[in-house]
């Protein structure tokens, strides 16, 4: 029999749990404990489902197995059920219905398109910028200007550590040789004759640059910065890239990361120049919107499967086999953005081919645009 102190101490109730139960381990929480609500725990109003019908709050009990809450957050953002599969299937098989189905009414079996574009993005631009990653931009040989200012911004000590290690192995891999001969990069004298012949300026800069492997990667040519706005661009540039383009990998990586927002962007133009294709069919913009979001997904997961697929073809697959299959996927990649744009908008196929064309057309002038004012702010924002 227990003390009459050590039950005071302990609490009755502790102590009949470990009598009653000698095998039990501790801190081990029983199944019953999850509970089953029955009224709104926001306003108090009785349940008949799984959300309030007075308030609209969803019955949830978060005091349960972490596991639990995953699942709820997974399918809070996901749909991760039959639902979300269900979306994804339909998604690289028949882009069009997937429109057709939501423009119908029919959105309770299917993701949302938001959800569902930022979902393909998060995947597609991470593949886009783990592949970026090992792309390499080598400026050739570093002078001792450049070398400076790689060392002093080494020093800052505000870089990432990636970048701290790129710009590492790149003083290391352009320390100059012991043996290396001076004549190498030094200037010709100019011509003497009156008139110089047409190849005599590039003849001057391909010597002061020196060889081809050890030319810079960019060169600014001071004489032809007159403006101020051109000076100041110049002045970016070389803060961004480098004197010589030694910062231009840390600059592309930059770039990169900017392409989700760029993107994002140019789905209301996307879906804009579609309206203008279609004005005549009086459709509202929301649907333009919503075949914009669907058939960019599809791009985002169309693009990553086909590049899985020639991954595993170029291992496994003959040359020629792995070829034509490759251009097959990229074919029927192609033939699914047609076909998806006559079945949603319901037209003939010369008419159909004629503003597909036109219209991708014009939307890759809104992506060259995109990509331009990307690029300069890039630039531009400190």
């Amino acid at each position: 029999m227990t003390d009459e102190p050590v039950k005071i101490i302990l609490g009755d109730t502790a102590i009949t749990a470990i009598e009653r139960t000698p095998g039990r381990r501790w801190f081990r929480r029983s199944k019953d404990r999850h509970r089953v609500l029955t009224h709104c725990e926001n306003c108090g109003a009785q349940l008949t489902g799984h959300y309030c019908g007075q308030c609209g709050q969803a019955a949830v009990d978060y005091r349960r197995s972490f596991r639990h809450v995953i699942a709820d957050v997974l399918d809070s953002f996901l749909n991760w059920d039959s639902k979300f599969f269900a979306t994804i299937a339909l998604l690289i098989l028949k882009p069009w219905r997937l429109t057709n189905e939501f423009l119908a009414g029919k959105r309770v079996r299917y993701v949302n398109p938001l959800r569902l574009y930022l979902l393909a993005s998060i995947l597609f631009f991470f593949a886009v910028n783990y592949g970026a990653r090992d792309l390499r931009f080598e400026p050739g040989k570093l002078g001792p200007k450049d070398r400076a200012e790689l060392e002093a911004d080494l020093k800052k000590g505000d870089l990432p550590p990636a970048a701290r290690e790129k710009l590492e192995a790149l003083l290391q891999e352009s320390s100059p040789p012991a043996d290396s001969s001076p004549s190498l990069n030094a200037p010709s004298p100019l011509p003497t004759a009156a008139s110089p012949h047409p190849g005599a300026r590039t003849d001057k800069q391909r010597q002061e640059y020196g060889k081809i492997g050890e030319r810079p990667f960019v060169a600014f040519d001071q004489a032809k910065s007159t403006t101020p706005f051109e000076r100041w661009i110049e002045g970016r540039a070389k803060e961004k890239m480098g004197e010589h383009g030694t910062k231009m990998g840390l600059f592309i990586a930059t770039l990169f990361s900017n392409l989700p927002y760029m993107m994002l962007c140019c789905i209301p133009l996307f879906a804009f120049v579609l309206k203008i294709l279609y004005i005549r069919r009086h459709i509202f913009y929301i649907d333009h919107l919503i075949y914009a979001l669907h058939i960019h997904t599809f791009a985002y997961t169309g693009i990553m499967l086909i590049v899985l697929a020639t991954i595993g073809l170029n291992r496994v697959a003959p040359g020629p086999i792995a070829g034509w299959t490759i251009a097959l996927l990229w074919i029927a990649f192609v033939v699914q953005i047609f076909v998806s744009i006559r079945s949603v908008y319901r037209q003939g196929w010369f008419i159909s081919t004629l503003k597909f064309f036109t219209g991708g057309l014009v939307y890759l002038v809104v992506l060259l645009l995109a990509l331009a004012a990307t690029f300069f702010i890039t630039l531009v924002i400190p």
